[in-house]
């Protein structure tokens, strides 16, 4: 997967803009992950997470926020991951990444208080996607990858500060978070055991 420079994203956004006038809404939605331990994990692949889950974040809110500011509106969605909240064994790349993610948007919306622009961060729940497919949950515990869309879709114009698609991912990240013991026995699995 290559990753856009700056350079790319200053002509998208001068391309949007020329075509629409304005930018209303941006989603960022990146996620890519090298599935291993850590102590196998290469630093290449860490920096490729960042470069692609994070920074490809940064740089387009770097493009479009000016737009926004001088409009005096418009919103930001981040979409992060329960990872990023709560960890996952085999993917502290990615859990990082979106670690970043959830303190980028906190700080920006702490900066942007004043203002007319929002920035959020948008929970989907677990999804059945290519990606997700390589770490082996059930598919009884994955979302259809559509539903999630439609349903963070319906929350477009939300300016609330984290926004999830569906109560139980809401309910589900809560208790993740206040009762570690749960995703230590979730994800016990891609651990292998001590000999």
């Amino acid at each position: 997967m290559s990753t856009f420079d700056d350079d790319d994203v200053e002509t998208a956004i001068e391309e949007i803009t020329s075509q629409w006038g304005q930018i209303d809404i941006l989603v960022n939605n990146a996620g890519i992950f090298n599935f291993a331990l850590f102590e196998d994990q290469r630093l290449a692949d860490t920096k490729r997470e960042f470069e692609v889950n994070y920074f490809g974040y940064v740089r387009l809110i770097h493009a479009v926020l000016p737009h926004m500011r001088e409009r005096d509106a418009g919103i930001i969605h981040n979409v992060s991951s329960g990872a990023g909240l709560v960890g996952h064994p085999g993917l502290s790349g990615y859990a990082s990444t979106k670690g970043a993610i959830e303190a980028l948007v906190r700080s920006l919306r702490l900066e942007l208080r004043h203002e007319s622009v929002a920035c959020t961060v948008m929970h989907p729940p677990l999804s059945n996607t290519r990606s997700t497919a390589e770490l082996g949950y059930p598919e009884s515990l994955l979302s259809d990858p559509a539903d999630v869309g439609r349903k963070l879709a319906g929350k477009i114009e939300s300016k609330e500060p984290v926004i999830h698609a569906n109560w139980k991912t809401k309910l589900g990240l809560a208790v993740s978070k206040r009762v570690p013991y749960l995703v230590r026995k979730g994800t016990e699995r891609f651990v292998e055991p001590a000999e």
